[in-house]
């Protein structure tokens, strides 16, 4: 197992997938408690048009994911701040528009036409150093950003009309808090790709979840979580040869399942002794 650990390309996986699990430990849990799960959907298709020109002018696709995820990020939330009713309809047309952009780049693209499956479906195994350089900065970004800010946006996202009547910046908060999650769906692209990056913003909250209750150690627990689905689907990948980002998301449907089903076992062994001690109460006589 150490042998593996000497290849470069496997060292950028580690370090991409540990990164990206810390990025979305951070923000999933908002994203859940905000029900922004639609925006991040329509966010994550729409960087494939930046991937798609990014190819087409021959630069990095993670630097043309980056630009056109947070211009889509601030439109969306300059449509929330107007108060217009379509923003649904908008964030469906940025998740159509937006993959059918990179296809178009991807296909006038001179030479060898990239695989469409590796944005789709994510290549943790593929991911170079540069890219992990960036990863590094934007998820610096984000852990600054929420520390700095958690208070206000746990307020927005548990109670909006409290932080309204605490006199919070709202408007400025979502704002924040979406262009974060934009941040982190460009370092979830090339981990588990564009269609599974909404599974591993919400599967380790899910997790989290059914182990607390307390927004903090949600927090922790879904990094946790996340950085053992994607370590343990990465080589799972490796030793059976799947899909990585398909083997990672698996992975973390499986913890979720079993720690769903032992938290159900304890509530049912929970209630059938309660049930015991009541039908057989103690005589005081």
């Amino acid at each position: 197992m150490t042998d593996i650990l000497s290849y470069e390309f496997m060292q950028n996986a580690l370090f991409a997938a540990i990164l990206a699990s810390i990025a979305c430990g951070l923000i999933g849990p908002f994203i859940v408690a905000r029900r922004m799960v639609f925006i991040s959907g329509g966010l994550s298709h729409t960087a494939f048009g930046g991937l798609g020109i990014a190819y087409w002018l021959g630069i990095r696709p993670i630097y043309g994911a980056t630009v056109f995820v947070l211009a889509a990020a601030l439109f969306l939330s300059s449509l929330e701040e107007k108060k217009l009713s379509q923003n649904d309809l908008f964030i469906g047309i940025f998740w159509a528009v937006g993959v059918a952009i990179g296809i178009v780049f991807v296909h006038l693209t001179p030479g060898y036409a990239p695989d469409l499956l590796s944005f789709l479906f994510g290549n943790i195994l593929t991911v170079p150093r540069t890219d992990v350089a960036v990863m590094l900065i934007i998820v610096f970004i984000v852990v600054l950003t929420v520390a700095i800010f958690y208070k206000g946006f746990v307020a927005i996202a548990l109670d909006e009309e409290f932080a309204q009547a605490r006199h919070l910046p709202v408007q400025e908060l979502k704002t924040g808090l979406t262009v974060l999650a934009a941040l982190t769906i460009v370092t979830l692209i090339q981990v588990v790709g564009i269609l599974l990056v909404i599974a591993l913003l919400t599967i380790p909250v899910a997790i989290a979840s059914e182990l607390s209750m307390n927004f903090r150690k949600i927090i922790v627990l879904a990094i946790f979580f996340g950085i053992a689905s994607c370590l343990l689907g990465l080589f799972l990948s490796y030793s059976l040869e799947f899909p990585s980002g398909a083997a990672i998301i698996l992975t973390g449907g499986i913890l979720l399942a079993i720690i769903k089903s032992v938290k159900g076992i304890a509530k049912r062994s929970k209630s059938a002794y309660v049930k015991q001690e009541i039908g057989n109460p103690p005589r005081f006589h």
